[in-house]
């Protein structure tokens, strides 16, 4: 691995094509309505610029207090959130594929800690939002709950 790989911070990525038109897909995510269907499970409100909403997994007895840096309808989303002692950015992109489909991809970044501490935040991020897009398919294309984010960490199996 080169030097230049070992001093980038990681940018978790992942992303998935949804059978539904960017406007439909982008509102599931600034909508707690809709977002608590395979998501968390309660949100303080509404996704709009420079708010701020808590939103809570009772599941897990956690929350986290969220600001919106910036939307752009159907195309584009940005928070920070806590992740521990420091904040990290979420942006969310939603590409229109022209054929009444969208290709939403999440990336976060802004980790904290040695190089490994870094890596295994963002390999956490990636496979957390991995689960919360299919979820998100899975509601928008079938009106099914999966419940996937809840059925991550089951009593007895801890993060």
């Amino acid at each position: 691995m080169s030097t230049l790989a070992l001093t980038q911070a990681p940018v978790a990525k992942t992303g998935m094509l949804i059978r539904k038109p960017p406007m439909a897909v982008f509102e599931a995510f600034v909508d707690p309505a809709v977002t608590t269907q395979f998501w968390f499970t309660k949100s303080s409100g509404r996704l709009e610029p420079g708010r701020e909403v808590r939103w809570d997994w009772e599941m897990y007895g956690v929350s986290a207090n969220v600001r919106v840096e910036s939307i752009e309808p159907g195309r584009r989303l940005v928070i920070e959130w806590p992740r521990g002692a420091i904040h990290t950015e979420v942006v969310w992109t939603f590409a229109d594929r022209g054929d009444g489909t969208t290709f939403v991809e999440i990336a976060e970044r802004g980790f904290s800690g040695d190089g490994d501490a870094r890596v295994r935040a963002a390999l956490d991020s990636a496979e957390g939002f991995a689960l919360v897009l299919c979820g998100l398919k899975a509601w928008l294309e079938h009106g099914l709950r999966l419940n996937a984010v809840g059925d991550r960490f089951p009593p007895g199996r801890e993060p």
